[in-house]
C-alpha cells in the first residue's frame, strides 16, 4: 500500500520578505532592469566574494550566452565541456557556431576529468567550460594553467556553486568568466535568474554593452556620456526589478539557507546507508580542494537495475527522488555533430545517479516515517 506522505524533490523556499520588496520596486516606480535591487545583488556579489563585475541575468543561460558573445566565439572555434551537464553548457556556444568537443566525467565525481582535457586541444580550442557539479569544484589549478600554456579562456559553468570554494577561492571568480543560476531548484533563487561574473578587466566594458542590448545606456545613465547608442552587438540580458527583489530577499537570508542545507545534507551522509541498507550505491566524494555548498545530495547506484529499484521504491513511500542528466555526445540533436568517442564514465552517471529530496523545509523525521 502506497505511503500518503509526500515528499517532493524540491520546494522553492521563501524567507516571507520577497512580497514586501516587489511592493518596494513597484512603489520606486522602476520595475524595467538595472534599478535600486539590480545593483544592491550585483554589489553584494562584489563585495562578498570579491567578484570584480557582476552583471544579472535573466537566467544562467543567459549568462553562458553573453559570455560566448564576450569571447567572440567564431564558426568552428572549438569549445571543450563535460559531456555530462546540462543542455546550456553547449547551447551558448553552438549558437555561435562552435563545435563541442566533450570530455569524460571522473571516475570518482560526474564533474569533468581534468586529466582528458590536454589530448584533445588543437589550435582551434577557444575556451575550456568546467561545470562545478553539485557545488563541488574541479580542479581549477590544472584547468587554469592548461589555459595559460595554450592561450585559452575559461569559463565557469558555476550554476549550482553559489557559495562554494576551491581551495578558499570562491567559484566562478576563478576562470576569465563565471555563471550563476538562480532557478527555483538552486540554493538561492528567484523563480529564474542567473548572473554573469566578469574577472577579467578586458570584459568589463564590453560585458555592460551588450547587457543592455549593444548599447552603452549604463554609461549614460552614470553621467559619463550625454546620449546613448548603439555601439555594439548585443540582446535583452538583464532581468526586472521584480526579479531582483525577490533574489535580494534571499540574499539577506543567505547564511541562514547555507547552514540549513549544510545541515540535511549531512544528515543524509550520516544516515543514508542505514536509511537505505537494502540497496547497493556510493555516496558523494568530496575532494579535499572543494568545499560543499549543499546543492544537492546524490547516490550513485551499482546499476540502473537498482536505480530504478531504488527511484520506484522511493516513490511508492511518497519520496520523490530524480535521475539526472542524459549525456550531450546521446542527445538526438548533437550526436551526429561531433566526432565520436567513448565516455564511459558520463554514461555511469547517466544510468546509475539518483538525486535524493533536497530543500529548505525538508523534515528528515518525514523520510524516516515514510521508509
Amino acid at each position: 500500500m502506497e505511503n500518503s506522505l509526500s515528499i517532493p524533490f524540491n520546494k522553492p523556499f521563501l524567507t516571507n520578505n520577497e512580497i514586501e520588496y516587489i511592493q518596494q520596486a513597484v512603489d520606486n516606480g522602476q520595475i524595467s532592469g538595472n534599478g535600486l535591487f539590480t545593483k544592491k545583488c550585483q554589489l553584494f556579489f562584489e563585495q562578498k566574494w570579491g567578484y570584480k563585475k557582476c552583471l544579472l541575468t535573466t537566467s544562467c543561460t543567459d549568462a553562458l550566452e553573453m559570455a560566448a558573445l564576450l569571447l567572440d566565439i567564431k564558426p568552428n572555434d572549438e569549445i571543450i565541456i563535460p559531456s555530462y551537464s546540462f543542455v546550456s553548457t553547449a547551447l551558448a556556444f553552438v549558437r555561435q557556431g562552435a563545435k563541442i568537443v566533450f570530455v569524460d566525467s571522473k571516475i570518482n565525481h560526474p564533474g569533468i576529468n581534468e586529466d582528458r582535457i590536454e589530448e584533445i586541444i588543437t589550435p582551434k580550442t577557444k575556451a575550456i567550460v568546467p561545470v562545478h557539479y553539485a557545488g563541488v569544484a574541479c580542479n581549477m589549478d590544472k584547468i587554469m594553467a592548461l589555459a595559460d600554456r595554450y592561450n585559452l579562456f575559461v569559463v565557469e559553468d558555476a550554476a549550482q556553486a553559489i557559495d562554494s570554494y576551491y581551495k578558499g577561492k570562491p567559484l566562478g571568480g576563478i576562470g576569465h568568466i563565471g555563471c550563476f543560476s538562480f532557478h527555483e531548484t538552486k540554493n538561492i533563487q528567484c523563480g529564474e535568474g542567473g548572473m554573469l561574473v566578469i574577472n577579467d578587466d578586458r570584459f568589463i566594458e564590453r560585458s555592460e554593452i551588450i547587457w543592455e542590448k549593444g548599447t552603452n545606456r549604463a554609461q549614460f545613465f552614470r553621467g559619463e556620456i550625454n546620449r546613448y547608442n548603439w555601439v555594439d552587438i548585443g540582446s535583452s540580458f538583464l532581468p526586472s526589478e521584480l526579479n531582483a527583489a525577490f533574489l535580494w530577499a534571499q540574499l539577506e537570508y543567505l547564511e541562514n539557507i547555507q547552514n540549513k542545507r549544510k545541515e540535511i545534507w549531512n544528515w543524509y551522509d550520516d544516515n543514508v546507508n542505514t536509511w537505505l541498507n537494502q540497496f547497493h550505491f556510493k555516496k558523494p566524494y568530496l575532494p579535499k580542494y572543494a568545499s560543499n555548498n549543499a546543492h544537492m545530495y546524490y547516490l550513485i547506484c551499482d546499476s540502473h537495475i537498482e536505480r530504478t529499484r531504488l527511484i520506484d521504491d522511493l516513490k511508492a513511500k511518497g519520496i520523490l527522488a530524480i535521475f539526472h542528466y542524459l549525456c550531450l555526445h546521446d542527445s538526438p540533436y548533437y550526436s551526429k555533430k561531433h566526432e565520436k568517442g567513448t565516455f564511459p564514465k558520463a554514461k555511469l552517471y547517466e544510468s546509475c545517479l539518483v538525486r535524493l529530496p533536497f530543500y529548505y523545509e525538508l523534515n528528515t523525521k518525514d523520510l524516516l516515517s515514510a521508509s
